[in-house]
């Protein structure tokens, strides 16, 4: 999958699509507290920088989850559409949402430090505390 290649993807109900262009084929997994109860489980994200193009964003919903960061959601059937950094351009989106699943990779995981005992990930992955996430991005 070239990464430069702009792919696809919508909520549920088809009232939010978007193309986004993702920096790499590469997938992240965020263990912190807040994916998990965002998601019921670890978030499976792929970043994007600002190449993220919304239709129907009337539909989307924002919630600030922290103070540098909010998510976005279909507030008709509730799918998770992006969290994304409130400076700067951060966009990281669901795998889930994005056409071509076959090709991603997961490379790392972060909030390693927060993942509950109770699963763990096969791949063999760069693992993240929390210090060293807040360390890697406030570093940008």
């Amino acid at each position: 999958m070239d990464p430069t290649e702009p792919l696809h993807g919508r909520c549920l109900c088809g009232a939010v699509r978007l193309v986004a262009t993702p920096k790499s084929h590469e997938v992240d997994v965020c263990h912190c507290s807040l994916c998990r109860t965002w998601s019921g489980g670890p978030m499976f994200a792929v970043e994007c920088a600002d190449a993220v193009a919304f239709e129907g964003a009337e539909h989307i919903a924002v919630y600030p989850s922290s103070d540098w960061a909010e998510r976005g959601f279909c507030r008709h059937c509730g799918t998770h559409l992006f969290y994304r950094l409130q400076a700067g351009t951060h966009y990281a989106l669901p795998v889930g949402l994005l056409d071509d699943q076959d090709r991603w990779q997961l490379t790392r995981q972060i909030f390693i430090d927060d993942k509950p005992a109770f699963y763990s990930l096969a791949e063999d992955t760069t693992n993240l505390t929390a210090a060293e996430v807040f360390a890697l991005y406030s570093s940008e």
